[in-house]
């Protein structure tokens, strides 16, 4: 990827919006404002509670990052994504450019922790500006997209093209907690801490903060600290068992845990008990 810095005019850094702070590397932030202008965008802004964003910024001022976006890609008039072209241009004709000064295309790197949306950033800009497909593959599962893709065009006049990075930066973990909140936000495999580890810190959050929405569309009986009861009571409410052979040689009835574990964690990710600021801690 530093290979790649000398052939791009401005970096363009996506993150989760809900974890604005956790996950990201402030010395790698450093290194690459020091050579070429750098937005950071915040996906997933319909998912993060919007009354933080005053703090968020604030704080960034603290890491030297100015200038920040906030998006939803599922929704091709955001704000946010109609901002970034006309930001990114003024940032790189403001700038000295330095080996690309003779160059009369820009062109714009896009990086990021693994699922935050930078695939979807690029089609959403490409659909946008230029009415065309799918430029880059999406998907789900932290680090799907693999290999550094061709040059993408999103722009006509200036004429701006995007290189496609997925994947490329290791999640800063300095700690337990920012691990839980990456592996929360998709940003960690599931597999690489475990679904229920996962759902028993989700219940945490939640009842911390008082948010009893899981009770309702769970289907359990009440509010509990108790992450195994309640992925037990999920997971019959869903019909979802196992049938395991005892010491007896019967068989007993078990409910599947990290498949109500995997439920769960999906309602937090696509909203469905609200938005949520994950860092508000890290904030003030």
């Amino acid at each position: 990827m530093q290979q790649n810095l000398k052939s791009v005019d401005c970096v363009i850094e996506v993150h989760d919006a809900r974890i604005p702070l956790s996950g990201r590397n402030p010395n790698f932030q450093y290194s690459v404002s020091s050579l070429k202008p750098h937005i950071l965008v915040l996906n997933k802004k319909d998912l993060s509670d919007p009354k933080y964003n005053f703090e968020i910024e604030r704080r960034l001022e603290q890491d030297k990052v100015s200038h920040v976006l906030y998006t939803n890609c599922k929704d091709q008039g955001c704000k946010g994504v109609k901002q970034l072209i006309p930001l990114a241009t003024k940032l790189i004709s403001s700038s000295q450019r330095y080996n690309r000064s003779e160059e009369k295309d820009y062109c714009m790197m896009v990086i990021g922790v693994p699922n935050v949306g930078k695939s979807s950033l690029i089609n959403t800009l490409r659909n946008r500006h230029l009415h065309k497909s799918n430029a880059a593959h999406v998907g789900a599962v932290a680090g799907i997209t693999r290999s550094v893709q061709n040059r993408i065009k999103v722009n006509e006049d200036p004429l701006i093209y995007l290189m496609d990075t997925p994947g490329v930066l290791t999640p800063n973990v300095p700690d337990v907690e920012s691990g839980m909140r990456l592996a929360l936000c998709a940003c960690l495999q599931d597999h690489l801490v475990g679904e229920q580890i996962i759902a028993d810190y989700l219940l945490y959050l939640m009842n911390k903060e008082q948010n009893f929405k899981y009770v309702e569309h769970l289907g359990v009986e009440q509010p509990s600290d108790h992450i195994t009861s309640v992925l037990a009571q999920t997971a019959f409410k869903m019909r979802r068992t196992q049938r395991v052979r005892n010491l007896e040689g019967g068989y007993v009835i078990k409910p599947d845990l990290t498949l109500a574990a995997s439920h769960f964690i999906k309602l937090f990710r696509t909203g469905v008990f609200g938005p949520t600021m994950l860092d508000k801690d890290r904030l003030f």
